[in-house]
């Protein structure tokens, strides 16, 4: 197989064309490719980093959530989620979502990645995690955006959901879908 230098791109400028809210900010970019054509109007869009949920309970149940989203139709599950605050580190961020979100809380946390949902136009990083030994310590914080269900799912049932395409959000199926790798490797590793 040959082997082929990959040279990256260069951003020789960047405007910004539309700054919405805290949620949404556009650029244009100006690029140059390595073989040196211009890219005068590449899009470069720019939402806050998130960090991304699967919880297991002590006695092995994975939190999630039947619930509607506005770009969902109709209902779908869904894990812990959210955006990650100015200045906060992911894993804060994992803690407190999941606090806010399920009211529970986990001293065992598995770091899972950091990756980009968009390669060509940025978008944002999603920083994944698996919470082991979750225990009920409050009751959620109810958000008037979303209506949601808490529910606890077996592995079994997970497995299940995921594979009929109950989970609708590409994070959630990738959350679950590490998790469930990681605890299988950890099984066999035994």
């Amino acid at each position: 197989m040959k082997s082929f230098l990959l040279r990256p791109w260069k951003t020789l400028s960047r405007e910004t064309i539309l700054n919405h809210n805290k949620f949404l900010s556009v650029e244009n970019h100006v690029v140059e490719l390595p073989d040196g054509r211009i890219i005068p109007d590449w899009s470069w869009v720019k939402i806050p980093d998130a960090s991304i949920v699967l919880a297991m309970t002590e006695d092995e149940q994975f939190i999630c959530f039947r619930q509607i989203r506005y770009a969902v139709e109709g209902t779908t599950l869904a894990t812990v989620g959210g955006m990650i605050e100015e200045n906060e580190d992911p894993l804060e961020a994992a803690k407190r979502e999941l606090l806010e979100e399920s009211g529970y809380a986990a001293d065992e946390w598995v770091r899972l990645g950091k990756y980009i949902l968009d390669p060509n136009r940025g978008v944002a990083n999603m920083h994944l995690f698996l919470a082991l030994g979750a225990k009920q310590v409050s009751e959620p914080i109810i958000d008037d955006l979303e209506d949601q269900d808490l529910i606890l799912l077996s592995h079994e049932e997970i497995e299940k959901a995921l594979l009929s395409g109950e989970f609708q959000i590409l994070t959630s199926t990738v959350v679950i879908s590490m998790s469930l790798n990681y605890l299988h490797s950890q099984k066999r590793q035994k």
